[in-house]
């Protein structure tokens, strides 16, 4: 049995990487199966389907993903703006430790709608609690007062944007090296702490 769940793993592994950096639509069963070493019979075995693969790689990036940030919150402050910018760090660390991870975030649009709701139905949580946490920290004056639903969605999109779509970088004389990730990502901090922190309250002339 260990040696049938490394061979799934294995293909899963594999299957995350070829399918974040090529796109889910270029990459073939075939290929995947010359990638590990294994008969493509022996991958149809795991997974019946190239649906199904997709969805079991989407649910474990959703995973690694989820225990990366989890982490990230446990060690920072429980200043909203900390915690912001750990939740920050710990996105882009998983762009530099692997690449793939994030480009799955970019083929979720271009998936067929079952997948995409599928994928929907795992994040909803996710997406519930930062917005809850969001709405609760706007509510006690630790962030600027702003819809938490929208707040949520924009982090979302900057960040994961930024991480997803190095050629559109590239048009503004960004390259992706490590130095430039990093100086990248104390831009995104930056500005999000610009655009979270509060304003100071009026006060009036005596």
């Amino acid at each position: 049995m260990p040696q049938k769940s490394s061979t799934r793993a294995r293909i899963l592994d594999a299957a995350t990487d070829l399918f974040g950096l090529r796109g889910v639509e270029a990459v073939s069963l075939d290929v995947i199966a010359a990638e590990v070493g294994v008969a493509k019979q022996t991958l149809l075995y795991w997974f019946p389907s190239k649906d199904d693969l997709v969805q079991a790689v989407l649910e474990s990036a959703v995973v690694e993903l989820s225990v990366g940030v989890e982490a990230a919150i446990r060690a920072s402050t429980d200043h909203p703006l900390d915690r912001i910018d750990a939740v920050v760090r710990a996105v882009f660390r998983s762009a530099v430790r692997r690449p793939a991870l994030l480009g799955l975030v970019r083929e979720v649009s271009r998936l067929p709608a079952a997948n995409g709701d599928r994928l929907a139905d795992a994040l909803t949580p996710l997406v519930g609690r930062a917005v809850r946490y969001l709405g609760a920290e706007m509510d006690a004056g630790r962030l600027r007062r702003a819809d938490p639903r929208l707040v949520a969605a924009l982090c979302y999109a900057t960040v994961t944007g930024i991480a997803t779509e190095p050629e559109a970088l590239r048009a503004v004389g960004w390259r992706p090296t490590t130095a430039e990730l990093r100086r990248l990502r104390s831009e995104m901090l930056a500005f999000l702490r610009a655009a979270l922190t509060p304003d100071e309250p009026v006060r009036l002339v005596q």
